[in-house]
């Protein structure tokens, strides 16, 4: 699991520096004051992207360290430090152990498991990590698909005037 989510670290970033590679690129090949309109929605959408998956890649990393203290062997390892929060020895005391972990990866977290079959996040990746994904990632989308309907836009307009003239 913990080379998986490495890999999956350095795929994000490389992605990550391609598109604001691109999106820089884009925005500085046409310029912003006498760029069209999809040009730039183009390139802000590369560079929300990128910030999509740098962040992406940040609670990555959170949760490859939740993770290696989860599965950091010996004394003391059971239940996995990484499910010891605050409200853990009161679980405890009720009879409620903590039986197992899991990662997900959208929305990114990494999840404890106990023994009455509920489940917690343990708080590892930062609050402001999912949301900010989520809307760079939904802000890519957007400006990408806007960019794609203001070029058809424009080339069937140009199409109908080759016909007409």
């Amino acid at each position: 699991m913990f080379l998986l989510i490495l890999l999956f670290v350095v795929v994000a970033v490389i992605v990550a520096v391609g598109l604001c590679g691109y999106g820089g690129r884009t925005l500085a090949d046409h310029g912003l004051r006498r760029a069209s309109a999809p040009a730039v929605l183009r390139g802000l959408a590369a560079l929300a992207g990128a910030g999509a998956c740098a962040l992406y890649a940040w609670g990555l990393l959170t949760v490859c360290g939740a993770v290696m203290t989860a599965e950091d062997g010996g004394t003391d390892s059971s239940p996995p430090r990484s499910c010891r929060t605050a409200g853990w020895s009161e679980r405890h005391q009720r009879g409620i152990e903590i039986v197992d972990y899991e990662v997900t990866y959208l929305p990114l977290g990494f999840v404890c498991e106990t023994s009455d079959g509920g489940s917690y996040d343990n708080g590892d990746v930062p609050g402001y990590v999912n949301p900010a994904v989520f809307g760079l990632a939904l802000a890519a989308a957007g400006g990408g698909i806007g960019s794609a309907c203001m070029t058809e836009l424009r080339a069937r307009a140009e199409f109908r005037r080759q016909q007409a003239g």
